[in-house]
């Protein structure tokens, strides 16, 4: 499958966090997050975002680390998601499932051209940005090397598969709060709390009921 003429892009987290995403002007890295306390809820899990922070780097941009880049999918209905819906993980400490998880959709070519004009680095990973193997680019060029057939399964019972929708899109250091087009949720409920949520921000993001994100 070839790239998306437009691919978007989806970061995912708690609705409980977009206050403090919007008083930060927008989305921060994990490194960024931690350093200022933290969360308002943690949904991913501790060992891998310490290990994103500390160990693995992005070698296409020297000297900088995984955790220091604002993570994306190229997909809604994440892996993540999954594990979060189940809430059984022995590694995950949020136990409250997928309801009140939002997906915040961006333009990847957006974001690019704000980065590239801005001097700000991005990258994208072939695989889990978390795992110590995957490898990294910086390039549109090379995104016919991402597995397209991959990031659209909805079946990812095979480990190869698991592993290659996991490629994540990652800009470095914050992503402003005006590149986010779209906020998807699962119900009425949920978007109900975004709209309170973003009730005091200058730039309100559309909000749609996507049940088809969800598991």
């Amino acid at each position: 499958m070839n790239p998306p003429r437009n691919p978007k892009i989806y970061h995912i987290t708690h609705v409980d966090n977009l206050p403090g995403i919007i008083t930060a002007g927008g989305l921060l890295s994990d490194a960024r997050i931690v350093a200022h306390g933290g969360p308002a809820q943690l949904i991913g899990m501790s060992s891998i975002k310490r290990r994103r922070i500390e160990e693995l780097e992005v070698p296409c941009h020297p000297g900088t680390k995984v955790g220091e880049y604002v993570p994306f999918y190229f997909c809604p209905r994440s892996v993540m998601l999954y594990v979060i819906h189940c809430a059984n993980h022995p590694e995950l400490s949020y136990r409250g499932g997928q309801d009140l998880i939002v997906h915040l959709e961006a333009d990847m070519h957006t974001i690019i051209r704000w980065a590239d004009q801005n001097g700000v680095r991005w990258a994208f990973s072939l695989t889990n940005a978390g795992a110590y193997y995957t490898g990294f680019r910086s390039s549109i060029a090379d995104l016919s090397e991402l597995d397209w057939d991959a990031i659209f399964a909805t079946d990812f019972r095979d480990p190869d598969v698991k592993e290659r929708k996991q490629a994540e899109f990652l800009v470095y250091e914050k992503v402003p709060w005006h590149l986010i087009e779209r906020i998807g949720v699962r119900n009425r409920h949920a978007a109900q709390e975004v709209y309170s949520a973003v009730q005091g921000a200058d730039r309100k993001p559309r909000v749609e009921v996507l049940p088809g994100w969800y598991y």
